[in-house]
């Protein structure tokens, strides 16, 4: 069993005597950030990831926030893999941000992302691991004054098999401890893994069943109040004026300020600040976006696709090409604003001193957090100390370069002067948060006598993620947000003339980063394209794919996987038909078989969901499989009923009742199949969601004929 504990770096560095003597170690590997090893009573060396203490407890400290993907157990695994220790001895701590900790493939910032965590640490972690090891087993050989090539680890000892000795790692921890790290590390061959590719259960899982596991919201300390803050109805506005005198008088209610993003009134528990605010009275500047309407946005949006936009990818003549096809075909695709409705609402806390400043929330941005609450604070980075809880859901909602809930807090607290946690309900952030940005797609094909695509031409209208923001520079380059057009501009289908432009709208509507990015609308347009190419060439869905795709084995194999796996072509019970897509997105490709039937009123029932994917070598096909399960569930919300529209500057939705997601009634058979790989890992939390809505929808156009091209999917369109 786990046990999460939040510590200073500071803290960190003293770490022997909180275990009573033991290994801290402190090495440096290649391609992570540089830094010279020192001896662990000395200050801490870069990438300190392990800690063995005399108990023969092994504390793994995880850069990576644990939002329910299961990097608290996967991650560890790694080391344990290389340190060869007993996996019953395992602990989890969260790292603090150091620069030790920072993303290897993102320079100076810790956080996480991207399907990235695994990939990121797969060397990393492992080198960790078997750099213990190897001091570990210097130790033990010293003691019995033989060479350390006649040693072994297992199962957390070091043993000499012709001398019959063995000590375990606890015993031999403060001697380990002297001696110098490893400059060179031979990592162990997949056909050596022990613990690597098998099914393992989740450390964290007895700690959040019992309730233990602390959460962002679950956050504490002494002389805490609570704060709400009423934010403006609509994008841009701002406070003109406001009267607290009613809020004031509410039981509990502590005080009333004003902060940048609107009022807020904190109070001694959270009820009484909900209270206190739904009593203030407060008069709007609404600003330029009070007559935002989704209606105006769509006929926008239309327009511009009908224009040329920026090249994303121009490859071989796709005009020329147009004209001398046998036949064209054109189509739309929308998909709405979403929000990413994490089960945990936004929270944070702020303990905010005239040195200091302590922060308790659940980020998946560290070190952009804690630059933000430093700016605010005006105090140095260094003292602002960051506590990463667990978060019950991020989807990249936590992962934002604006650090807006943080930032908030921090403001909050500046103003207050006392340790004050911020609460966002629900309906604030579906009212009042980022988005998954809003897309129109118009996209064309022109085929042979054949039926096949020779020319293809694809134009996005939507708004960037990353423009105006800390991570501009590497995501845009001549004018193309790069997550705009992810899943669009790599196609790999052989077509020999292809072209795609985008149009990056200007909206004055946050948006963000949501689970799967631009993944999340290309597949969507790309796949269900695709079949509507097939159902005119008269070929079925999976052939046609199959023959376009035969540069590309990997995306075969999971196809062809999948189909089987799902009885492509064989009969279906009355009223039932599949849908079939597959896309790559975060380094893994995923294939899904989706069978569907539509009642009388258009309601659209999704039975089963085959899904097969291929993410390189598989540390925890336990958590491959969950990812896949929740990715597919996630998609599902999305192609059947979620959608953030605006009326009035404002938006429509609120919770749940409105803002629909999949439920237990929607919830399908999924059945998943993880493909053999020797290419290192891969993304997993992202990829299960791009191709459901695809897969569905062409399942749909199987059984009635008619194309859903617009999501969510409406049953007064499928109505019999």
């Amino acid at each position: 069993m786990s046990r999460i504990v939040n510590i200073s770096r500071r803290d960190f560095l003293k770490t022997g005597a909180m275990v009573g003597g033991g290994l801290i170690l402190g090495f440096s590997i290649p391609g992570a950030a540089p830094g010279t090893p020192v001896k662990p009573k000395a200050p801490f060396s870069p990438n300190a990831f392990i800690r063995i203490g005399t108990d023969n407890i092994v504390t793994v400290i995880v850069n990576k926030s644990e939002m329910g993907q299961g990097v608290y157990t996967s991650l560890p695994m790694l080391i344990a893999e290389e340190l060869e220790c007993d996996w019953s001895k395992i602990r989890v701590e969260p790292a603090p941000v150091a620069p030790e900790y920072n993303h290897t493939e993102w320079g100076q910032l810790q956080g996480t992302g991207g399907s990235s965590s695994v990939r990121s640490t797969w060397d990393q972690f492992r080198k960790a691991g078997a750099a213990a090891r190897m001091m570990l087993v210097k130790a033990a050989a010293s003691n019995w004054q033989v060479s350390p090539d006649s040693c072994r680890a297992e199962k957390g000892y070091v043993i000499n098999d012709g001398l019959n000795k063995r000590l375990n790692f606890g015993a031999l921890a403060e001697k380990a401890s002297r001696l110098s790290p490893p400059k060179e590390i031979t990592l162990k061959g997949p056909g050596d893994f022990k613990v690597i590719g098998r099914p393992t259960r989740r450390l964290d899982t007895v700690d959040k069943v019992r309730g233990k596991a602390l959460f962002g919201i679950d956050a504490k300390v002494e002389g805490m109040l609570v704060a709400v803050v009423s934010r403006a109805p609509v994008f841009g506005g701002k406070v003109k004026t406001f009267n607290d005198e009613k809020a004031r008088k509410v039981a509990g209610v502590k005080h009333v300020v004003q902060v940048p993003s609107g009022v807020a009134v904190i109070a001694a528990d959270f009820w009484s600040a909900n209270k206190g605010r739904d009593s203030l009275e407060i008069e709007w500047d609404l600003g330029e976006n009070a007559g935002l309407s989704t209606e105006d946005m769509r006929a926008r949006y239309t327009g511009l696709a009908a224009t040329a936009g920026i090249v994303a990818k121009k490859e071989g003549d796709a005009e020329k090409a147009f004209a001398s096809a046998v036949r064209k075909l054109t189509a739309q695709y929308e998909v709405p604003y979403l929000a990413h409705a994490t089960m945990e609402p936004l929270n944070c806390l702020v303990d905010l001193r005239k040195d200091s400043c302590e922060i308790w929330t659940g980020t998946q941005f560290q070190t952009v957090d804690r630059n933000n609450a430093a700016s605010i604070s005006g105090l140095e980075p260094e003292k602002v100390k960051i506590h990463t809880m667990f978060l019950g859901g991020g989807f990249g909602r936590r992962a934002n370069p604006r650090s807006d809930f943080v930032s908030e807090a921090v403001h909050v607290a500046k103003a207050l002067k006392k340790p004050v946690k911020v609460i966002w309900t629900r309906e604030d952030d579906i009212h009042g948060g980022y988005y998954r940005p809003m897309w129109h797609d118009r996209i064309s094909a022109g085929i042979d006598e054949k039926g096949m695509p020779v020319a293809w031409r694809h134009t996005i209208a939507g708004q960037s993620i990353i423009k105006g923001t800390l991570f501009e520079q590497g995501f845009i380059k001549d004018g193309i947000d790069k997550t705009s057009v992810e899943g669009a501009a790599d196609i790999p289908y052989s077509i020999p003339n292809v072209y795609v432009d985008l149009h990056s709208t200007d909206v004055n509507v946050p948006v963000l980063w949501w689970r799967s990015v631009g993944h999340s609308h290309t597949a969507f347009v790309v796949e269900s394209f695709m079949d509507e190419l097939a159902h005119a060439a008269g070929k079925d869905p999976y052939e046609y794919r199959m023959a376009l795709l035969d540069k590309h084995p990997r995306h075969r194999a999971v196809l062809e996987i999948a189909a089987k796996k799902a009885g492509w072509g064989t009969p279906l019970p009355k009223g039932h038909a599949r849908g079939i897509a597959v896309h790559e997105s975060f380094g893994s490709i995923v294939a899904q078989v989706a069978e569907v039937s539509v009642g009388k009123g258009g309601e659209v029932r999704v039975h089963n969901v085959v899904c097969a994917i291929d993410c390189g070598s598989v540390v925890n096909p336990a958590t491959v499989k969950a990812q896949m399960e929740s990715g597919i569930v996630f998609g599902l919300s999305a192609t059947l009923f979620s959608e953030i529209t605006f009326k009035g500057g404002r938006v429509e939705q609120s919770n749940f009742h409105d803002y629909e997601v999949a439920r237990m009634k929607d919830m399908p058979g999924i059945d998943v199949h993880i493909m053999p790989g020797k290419e290192p890992p891969q993304g997993v939390g992202e990829p299960g969601v791009p191709p459901v809505a695809p897969a569905v929808c062409n399942a749909i156009f199987t059984l009635t004929g008619k194309r859903i091209r617009r999501l969510p999917i409406r049953a007064e369109e499928l109505k019999a």
